[in-house]
């Protein structure tokens, strides 16, 4: 019986999906600001990697950290 290739694998990390973008591109595709996701990057909440002296990250990085929010944590004037 063969087996199926998605069974028992790593998970995936994020940013090594897609191509890197700056953290100003990262706040306009995700809606936050620039140093909000600053914080989420010192609090290890949004995987990104510095190169040089700017923080890259994936679409596939955000994606992953919106994903995980919890709407109890979001203000309620800022829900949708």
């Amino acid at each position: 019986m063969p087996t199926d290739p998605t069974d028992n694998q790593n998970p995936v990390d994020p940013l090594t999906v897609g191509e890197l973008i700056s953290l100003q591109q990262a706040a306009e595709y995700a809606g936050l600001s620039h140093q909000s996701l600053r914080n989420y990057i010192s609090l290890g909440r949004l995987k990104a990697k510095k190169l040089g002296s700017q923080w890259v990250t994936t679409r596939a990085a955000i994606d992953e950290y919106l994903a995980s929010r919890s709407l109890d944590n979001i203000p309620k004037k800022y829900r949708t």
